[in-house]
């Protein structure tokens, strides 16, 4: 048999395609540091807000990209994921930073310059102080700022953005920010939340508009969509998860279409929940036999192939843009790739067109309101000693799959 023959054979045994991008996703905001024009920076350094701690210096990833890049790509990612940051770029109303843009320049180079497939969001959580100040997405002209936003980063980025990510999780923005309150700008209101997950579906919408007009990207939308179930059976409960369901998952994949939604979907799946209008998190405790992450969330790898298929009723081809586990343990990172890579692979055997997978996190990074406790990362990052970087087991295991298409790689088989 020659070479060619082994190759095809061995592709043939994979799990996944030859052509499956593999890589992880980080944002501006938990990694960087320093971004101190943004909302999220007020936030942290409110004393009432519900934020434990200051995201700083993040990783001081702004100074140490392309290093970290070439370590990705030691480790086989082929595609990595990052975020642009909007306080940076646009300062002030309509004022372009130059510097900033030579910034996302030099950076999505050196990511090219790996061979590192970008994915780029435009908006991941973050929005420039001044907009916030305006009223936030709940302003008349908010989906007109972010285009305008948007077409700066086309006109001047657009050939270093293969893909790019319009908004990150608009339904956890609304929810987190507007209903449950603890991201900013900490409301609590059960019509506002449902306002604003209306204004960024728009947001998405225009932004694909924006992007089609000023670059060759591929524009997709990146949604989180947990798979909800009621914690008691009683109509309210139902019907409160219905609502829930409803908005965090209907609304935006029934509001997208291969014409005017965007070229793609990034699913980002992280657990099950059991909700409960009667609690004040609007959740209930996991049941009894569920593992727990450092964020009290239920590992359920079978509901990301159920996921995976309500997303493909779009009609989109699909990406895993975000899904991994907080945990200090990381035996347990590895048990957790192994049962969700296995449901990607269930799900494109059933037919779901599933083309790449990016891990939360490439590092351990800031965690919004959560702060620095929880352990997201393939790599360990030192803050107290000069930011040394280590690779985790699982960040080898993860490379041992990524070159062979093959889950039983992950073991080292």
């Amino acid at each position: 048999m020659t070479v060619t023959d082994d190759s095809a054979r061995a592709n043939a045994d994979a799990d996944f395609p030859a052509d499956f991008l593999w890589g992880s996703a980080t944002a501006a905001h938990q990694v960087e540091g320093g971004n101190t024009n943004s909302d999220w920076w007020d936030f942290e350094h409110d004393p009432a807000a519900p934020a434990r701690e200051s995201s700083g210096d993040g990783i001081d990833q702004y100074h140490r990209y392309a290093d970290d890049f070439a370590l990705l790509k030691s480790l086989g990612h082929n595609c990595h994921r990052l975020s642009v940051e909007w306080a940076r770029i646009e300062p002030a109303p309509g004022e372009l930073s130059r510097s900033a843009i030579a910034h996302y320049r030099r950076v999505l180079t050196a990511l090219a310059d790996q061979g590192l497939t970008a994915f780029v969001t435009l908006h991941h959580f973050t929005l420039p102080r001044w907009f916030a100040a305006r009223g936030g997405w709940l302003a008349p002209d908010a989906v007109e700022r972010f285009e305008r936003y948007c077409r700066h980063v086309g006109a001047e980025l657009g050939e270093l953005m293969p893909f790019v990510c319009t908004v990150n999780e608009p339904q956890m923005i609304a929810l987190h920010g507007y209903l449950e309150g603890y991201h900013p700008p900490s409301i609590s209101n059960p019509t506002l939340w449902k306002c604003v997950g209306r204004v960024l579906l728009d947001a998405h919408h225009t932004a694909v508009r924006a992007m089609r007009d000023e670059s060759a990207a591929r524009t997709g939308l990146v949604v989180q969509l947990p798979l909800l179930t009621p914690a008691r059976d009683d109509e309210a409960c139902r019907a409160f998860c219905h609502d829930l369901r409803s908005e965090i998952v209907d609304l935006h994949l029934d509001g997208l279409s291969p014409y005017d939604g965007g070229d793609w979907l990034g699913v980002q799946y992280y657990r099950r929940q059991w909700v409960d209008p009667d609690s004040p998190t609007l959740s209930a405790e996991p049941p009894p036999g569920y593992a727990r992450t450092q964020m009290g969330w239920a590992v359920h790898p079978d509901g990301l192939t159920t996921m995976l298929h309500r997303a493909a009723r779009t009609g989109l081809p699909l990406y895993v843009t975000e899904n991994g586990i907080a945990t200090e343990d990381d035996d347990e990172r590895l048990d957790y790739l192994e049962s969700h890579l296995a449901a990607v692979a269930r799900a494109r055997r059933e037919g779901v067109d599933v083309r790449g997978y990016l891990h939360w996190s490439a590092f351990d990074n800031f965690e919004w309101a959560a702060g620095w406790g929880p352990r997201f990362g393939l790599i360990a990052v030192d803050r107290g000693n000069d930011f040394i970087r280590t690779p985790k087991a699982s960040a080898f295991a993860f490379a041992r799959v990524a070159a062979t298409g093959r889950l039983d790689a992950l073991r080292g088989g």
